[in-house]
């Protein structure tokens, strides 16, 4: 697999070799080996495995998991093609504040790896557009947090709200400035300390 090192640290993408014949074709999502190689360490032990359906212009996110407990997530586009944003939200970090930005589906089956304390967001780019996720811990509501998409401090790749369709939790989610000054941000030595890289 192709490693990419994102603007956000610790988040990575991963682009595996397709082996195309006159049956379709064969691809490894996901290699330990690779992996390790990257990180220094195997993927996380996986406690869920979820999918969304979206339509053409559903925005989702920026989604993150309260630290403690944090969450590691693995996150793939088996069809359509979706934009998928990575945020940094650990303050501390040396890349607190920073996103990047990845194109997934099915033409060169990319996957991105989300460490603790990083925010999620994926724009819906065709009609039934699939991202599947890894995820290192169980869902659980009160754990989970969003910031706007529409942050002007963050200045994401997205369309503006009117031209979007996202959840009344999404549209309504506070800023990033508004998050830290509430204290709902994650601390960066927390999100170190609960990934898979601290244990």
């Amino acid at each position: 697999m192709d490693v990419r090192e994102l603007a956000v640290e610790g988040a990575l993408e991963f682009t595996p070799r397709v082996f195309p014949d006159d049956r379709g074709e064969f691809l490894s999502g996901y290699q330990e080996a690779d992996f390790r190689a990257a990180t220094g360490r195997t993927l996380f032990a996986v406690r869920q495995a979820s999918h969304s359906r979206s339509r053409s212009g559903v925005l989702r996110g920026v989604h993150y998991t309260a630290t403690p407990p944090g969450c590691e997530k693995y996150v793939t586009c088996p069809r359509g093609r979706a934009l998928d944003v990575v945020v940094d939200l650990r303050v501390g970090s040396p890349t607190f504040g920073r996103w990047d930005s990845v194109e997934l589906g099915p033409d060169r089956y990319r996957a991105v790896y989300l460490p603790v304390g990083v925010g999620h967001l994926f724009l819906a780019l065709e009609d039934d557009t699939v991202v599947s996720y890894l995820l290192s811990r169980e869902y659980v509501p009160r754990n989970e947090l969003a910031l706007s998409p529409f942050d002007p401090a963050l200045a994401l790749p997205v369309p503006e709200a009117s031209r979007t369709l996202l959840s009344p939790r999404d549209r309504d989610a506070p800023s990033l400035a508004e998050a830290r000054s509430a204290g709902l941000l994650p601390d960066y030595r927390e999100c170190r300390r609960a990934g898979s890289g601290g244990r």
